[in-house]
């Protein structure tokens, strides 16, 4: 897993847009990532194996962290500093916590069935979404939200793992990327980024 990846990704999300005229809201800074042509539609399946698109999570924050079930070790670890991280938020502030959406996202297709996906973000505790689909689906959604996957395999080997832009994103209820939640930092990171950018 590579954060070069996912920050050449951003970069050039922000570097293809136009910058616009006028700030933010009125006493609000303007989020790190607005403007960047990050996030859209998308069709997938969710844990339960209901299909979903975009338009499912629409009025609501969302975070999105692209990873896959099988990981040996980041994915696991930054999906539970996630989780930490949000369930502080929202038990600080309820309501603005029931605004936020946490989203799980497989980039192995191939394994990650919705009955795997079911059980991996189950081990996180409730309000935990996961998202799967076909190799296709996942290929148009990737693009779309600026992430990279490619397969990792040895020769003769039946196993594999998955290289992918490692990163967590704040969506905002229209839509529109944020900012990036900062998981690989830890619990008190992911819940001060929230409690920044989600209103």
């Amino acid at each position: 897993m590579n954060n070069t990846h996912a920050f050449a990704a951003i970069g050039i999300a922000l570097s293809l847009t136009i910058a616009g005229c006028g700030g933010g809201g009125a006493g609000r800074e303007e989020p790190p990532l607005a403007g960047a042509r990050i996030g859209g539609a998308f069709t997938m399946a969710d844990q339960d194996g209901r299909t979903v698109t975009d338009a499912s999570y629409a009025g609501k924050y969302r975070v999105m962290y692209f990873g896959y079930t099988y990981c040996p070790d980041v994915c696991p670890l930054d999906v539970q500093k996630l989780m930490q991280g949000y369930r502080a938020f929202a038990a600080k502030d309820p309501g603005r916590g029931a605004r936020v959406q946490p989203i799980f996202v497989s980039v192995d297709p191939a394994r990650d069935t919705p009955a795997v996906v079911k059980q991996f973000v189950g081990a996180f505790g409730p309000g935990l979404v996961g998202l799967t689909g076909s190799a296709a689906q996942l290929a148009e959604m990737a693009k779309r939200y600026a992430v990279a996957y490619s397969k990792q395999q040895t020769p003769g080997a039946s196993g594999y793992l998955m290289n992918h832009s490692r990163m967590a994103v704040l969506f905002a209820p229209d839509g529109k990327p944020v900012a990036l939640v900062r998981a690989d930092e830890g619990a008190e990171s992911v819940a001060a980024d929230l409690d920044r950018w989600v209103v």
